[in-house]
């Protein structure tokens, strides 16, 4: 059953591939079901796959295979807390290696358009850093960073 509330992700026709990528790619992340189109409708047939629901890190999703008319942008994104730089190379290299993009500050794009940002937790606790001079200098770090390298944040959190 649909939840109540839940993210609509627009794709062009692959929101089962998608979602297959993002359940074997992401902890806590499953699909749960596909529906098929009842009748003909702009972008595709009868039968076609129209909808997908998944869940993304327990996240409720649905995948709506909408066709060409809207293109996802970075004002929508997943942000991935990780907990080491393993998890953040895992993550990032699926994302990019699987026709992705990478981007700066911790962003990269999926296949599909989706962006995400993986984001070690080190990062976010720099950036809030009480001790506001090594904030701005982990901030610094990170503008210069596609993917987040967090020997390079603990540095420059310890630099003077």
């Amino acid at each position: 059953m649909t939840p109540k509330n839940c993210i609509c992700l627009w794709y062009e026709g692959d929101a089962q591939e998608a979602a297959q990528f993002y359940a074997k790619t992401f902890p806590d992340s499953e699909v749960k079901a596909v529906h098929l189109a009842p009748g003909d409708y702009p972008s595709g047939k009868a039968g076609d796959v129209i909808t997908v629901e998944f869940t993304v890190m327990g996240i409720p999703c649905i995948g709506l295979n909408g066709g060409p008319v809207f293109k996802h942008n970075e004002a929508f994104s997943f942000q991935v807390a990780t907990d080491d730089q393993a998890e953040t190379d895992r993550l990032w290299q699926a994302i990019v290696a699987n026709g992705g993009e990478e981007s700066v500050c911790g962003w990269c794009k999926d296949k599909w358009g989706i962006s995400w940002q993986i984001t070690p937790r080190i990062l976010t606790q720099a950036i809030v850093n009480p001790d506001r001079a090594a904030a701005k200098r982990a901030f610094a770090a990170m503008m210069q960073m596609g993917k987040i390298d967090i020997a390079g944040i603990e540095a420059a959190l310890k630099a003077e």
